[in-house]
């Protein structure tokens, strides 16, 4: 399709394209059309397949053009702006220019506006040259033996309790009992089991559960009475208040501390001892290395915000802040703002908020650029497992259609795309840049430092 493009106007990021279609082109393509839909026609008075191109024209030719017209609208903006060499940041806007009806009659250019928000030009900072300090902290004997303790305790062995019938349930007793839990009379899913095996003291129940079957003895019914808490992982049950029927069927009390030796290790998987240290001292070191690259990865943003200051596309800035203004607005009216917001008028939230958006914005385009530079790839398998992660978090029964809906749906997928990206980016940088890594201890590892302004979640 050959089309006129030429710029009306340029300020800042924003441009204005006039387009310009020639009518001969539509004609062109009207004349295509009614020769393929010719041959299926059947109307009355003409044989099937033989009413003239004249007729067809003369009855659907505004009908047919319509349509045509409204594809070339489509395709034509990407064409358009391919030709003028630009790289969008927000949906073009089309205005249609000149008057349509002509168009439809075949008398007239198509012509429309395009007005767009463009992508900043600019150079990011040479990613060598950058100097970072990465906190590190190296696993320590004390902390694999602290946790080969805190394991043994876990796989620690239970007989059953003497006294029969009259033993009674005590701090460190495992309780094996059926339960039924209610929430307003009525049972509700996951508050049921059969034989479970409850250790009093343990904390691995919802609090309160374990201390008050302490007493109890084989074949009693205990009625528990908790709340869930504000911030369990269950929305529907959070902060609800529920009891529990425990019917319990055993009571089994500790046998000896569970000696190390190379007998428990086999018992949980490993060969050996030292082999069960070693998969602990890997265990830590992971986490210990999830954190470090956090904070290195936050001080890289702080410095790549610092180093580039160029125009954003408002578009963009008002799409990112409009989506953490319904995040605040949602908070506000749950009376959860943070202690540090609660105060502050809508104004100065708003202002805040704002640099918070064109912080994210100047960051994303900094790591886009540097990505696109240094050909930063998403592969496919990468898609796929993103792809299969976010399907998990769906209910079984829906799996199969949120699958299909991310599949089909190209900016689902896109936001799967960019965490992933913009990882790729970091690590990137993070193995360019000059990183001095600083021992620190565990304490100063895990401490939450003051997020930076814009950083966020």
């Amino acid at each position: 399709m050959a089309i006129q493009i030429t710029q009306k106007s340029g300020e800042g990021l924003s441009r204005v394209y006039g387009v310009t279609v020639p009518i001969k082109d539509l004609l062109d393509k009207l004349e295509a059309k009614i020769v393929e839909i010719r041959p299926q026609m059947n109307i009355k008075g003409f044989r099937p397949g033989k009413v003239p191109a004249a007729h067809v024209k003369r009855m659907y030719g505004k009908s047919l053009m319509s349509e045509i017209v409204q594809q070339t609208l489509n395709d034509g903006q990407q064409q358009a702006l391919d030709e003028a060499k630009v790289r969008v940041a927000t949906s073009p806007d089309l205005q249609l220019a000149g008057d349509i009806e002509q168009v439809l009659d075949g008398k007239a250019d198509l012509t429309f506006d395009l007005a767009v928000q463009v992508m900043p030009e600019f150079d990011p900072v040479d990613i060598a040259t950058l100097e970072l300090k990465r906190p590190v902290h190296e696993v320590g004997d004390d902390e694999v033996d602290e946790q080969l303790k805190t394991i043994a305790e876990q796989n620690r062995t239970y007989e059953k309790k003497a006294g029969g019938k009259k033993a009674k349930a005590d701090d460190g007793d495992m309780v094996v009992a059926d339960f039924i839990g209610r929430i307003d009379g009525e049972a509700f899913e996951g508050g049921s089991a059969e034989a479970a095996e409850i250790v009093i003291g343990s904390g691995r129940f919802i609090p309160g559960f374990e201390e008050q079957l302490k007493g109890a003895k084989p074949d009693a019914t205990v009625t528990v009475k908790v709340n869930f808490p504000e911030d369990y992982g269950s929305s529907e049950l959070a902060g609800k208040a529920a009891e529990f029927e425990v019917t319990v069927k055993e009571l089994r009390a500790p046998k000896d501390e569970t000696a190390i030796d190379e007998e428990f290790a086999k018992r949980i998987g490993f060969d050996t001892v030292e082999a069960l240290k070693e998969a602990i001292r890997n265990q830590i070191g992971q986490q210990y290395q999830v954190a470090s690259r956090f904070k290195a990865k936050r001080a890289l943003l702080d410095v790549l915000d610092e180093k580039h200051d160029f125009e954003l596309p408002p578009g963009m800035v008002e799409s990112e802040f409009g989506a953490i203004w319904g995040q605040v607005e949602q908070e506000r009216a749950a009376g959860e703002l943070s202690d540090e917001d609660k105060d502050k008028t809508e104004e100065q939230l708003r202002s805040e908020y704002r640099k918070i958006a064109e912080r994210r914005v100047r960051l994303g385009l900094v790591l886009a650029e540097i990505g696109q530079r240094n050909n930063v790839q998403v592969s496919e398998q990468e898609m796929q497992q993103a792809l299969i992660n976010e399907v998990r978090r769906y209910p079984r029964e829906h799996q199969q259609q949120a699958f299909e809906f991310f599949r089909a749906n190209p900016q689902a997928s896109a936001q799967l795309r960019a965490p992933i990206y913009e990882e790729k980016v970091v690590d990137l940088i993070l193995e360019k840049a000059k990183v001095e890594d600083v021992p620190v201890s565990k304490e100063e590892l895990f401490k939450e430092d003051e997020l930076p302004e814009g950083y966020g979640e």
